[in-house]
């Protein structure tokens, strides 16, 4: 019996699991959009939402409290500028999993992890933007 054995293990040691989740939970607060397994879909959304939570809050001890999970300064200003408003009036359920095959090669289970109500153009934005910027210099 496994009671109170609380989250997957991943194959990770506890350093590797807290820096894989603070990059996919900044890839998904940036992109509002990302493609993992299944198993890592299912353990990253709790922790993407209690990090909206703390963006609704607002304050400045959410604020230090979102920035000591997540890696980058700009992904804690995206989630409290953008997505902390965007979901004021819901009550939770921010993050939507979504089953998305097997990956070829291993036959892992795949799943597309978004938030509700995203925004399309979000996705590929910064690499979009930095690939005019390097045309830009070229020209």
């Amino acid at each position: 019996m496994r009671h109170a054995r609380g989250y997957r293990r991943l194959n990770r040691t506890h350093e590797h699991r807290k820096a894989l989740w603070a990059n996919m939970a900044g890839s998904l607060i940036e992109h509002e959009q990302i493609k993992t397994t299944l198993p890592k879909a299912k353990e990253l959304r709790p922790i993407v939402e209690k990090l909206i939570t703390l963006a609704k809050r607002g304050d400045l001890h959410a604020r230090r409290l979102a920035a000591a999970q997540l890696k980058q300064d700009k992904h804690v200003a995206r989630l409290f500028e953008i997505l902390g408003p965007r979901y004021k009036e819901r009550q939770g359920g921010y993050v939507r999993i979504l089953k998305a095959g097997f990956r070829y090669g291993d036959m892992a289970p795949m799943a597309i992890v978004e938030f509700v109500d995203r925004d399309p153009a979000a996705k590929g934005a910064a690499d979009k933007a930095r690939l005019e910027a390097e045309e830009a210099a070229e020209s």
